[in-house]
Parts: C-alpha cells; sequence; structure tokens
C-alpha cells in the first residue's frame, strides 16, 4: 500500500487541505494543475516548495483544496501544505531546515489575522473626528 500523507495550512483566511502520495509529480492546486494557476505572482509563491525540494517531486502527486481568503492568502497557504506534505511524506530533515532557512512561514503558520470593527468608528481602530463646533 502506498504512503500517503494530508496536511493542512491556513493564512489569513485562506484554508487549505493536501494530499502528498506516491506518483508522477503532478501538483494540482483546486484540480487545476499548478501551471496553469493565475496570477503568476500567485503561482511563483506556490512554486517555491517545490523548487526548493529538487527531485523529489518527480516521485509524488499533490493535490491541494483552497477556500476562503484572497489569491495571494491562498497561493500561501497552499504552498504551506505543499512544504508540510513533502517534509512529513519524505521525513527529510535536511528539507525540513532548508525549507526554514529560505521562509519559516512556508511550515509554521503566521498568526496575524485582521481585527476586527468595534463600534464608534469605521475600523477597527479608527475612530469618528471629534467636532468642537
Amino acid at each position: 500500500m502506498s504512503k500517503v500523507v494530508h496536511t493542512s495550512g491556513k493564512r489569513k483566511t485562506a484554508i487549505a487541505r493536501g494530499t502528498v502520495k506516491e506518483g508522477t509529480g503532478r501538483v494540482k492546486v483546486n484540480r487545476k494543475p499548478v501551471e496553469l494557476y493565475e496570477p503568476e505572482l500567485a503561482r511563483l509563491k506556490i512554486f517555491e516548495p517545490l523548487e526548493l525540494a529538487g527531485d523529489i517531486v518527480n516521485s509524488v502527486d499533490i493535490n491541494v483544496r483552497v477556500v476562503g481568503g484572497g489569491i495571494m492568502g491562498q497561493a500561501e497557504a497552499a504552498r504551506m501544505v505543499i512544504a508540510k506534505g513533502l517534509v512529513e511524506y519524505t521525513g527529510d530533515m535536511n528539507l525540513k531546515d532548508r525549507y526554514v532557512q529560505y521562509d519559516r512561514t512556508m511550515l509554521v503558520g503566521d498568526p496575524r489575522r485582521s481585527e476586527s470593527k468595534k463600534f464608534g468608528g469605521p475600523g477597527a481602530r479608527a475612530r469618528k473626528q471629534k467636532s468642537y463646533r
């Protein structure tokens, strides 16, 4: 039976879930080959862990499903899933170190979230302008 690894990643409000399994090097994000993913900046973001992994990518298939958030949030969530999945699938500590040295957010989530709006103003911190006359 082939090895299958399930991982998940978050960035802002985007949530990605992915599967890494034995295969021929196919990488899909939302059922679309990653080569066709638009915009280009997001595609390059998703490619980062694949390029750092090297030849390992040619022996696995990666399927990622992303929901919520914006374009870059989804791209970074997918990128995290791919990186975490490859590290867990291979068990290679050198690969993990390579990812951490390149960009720690590939493996460790960014805890920052947008602050909720409060009453008395148009946003989280901004208040209505005070008038004296």
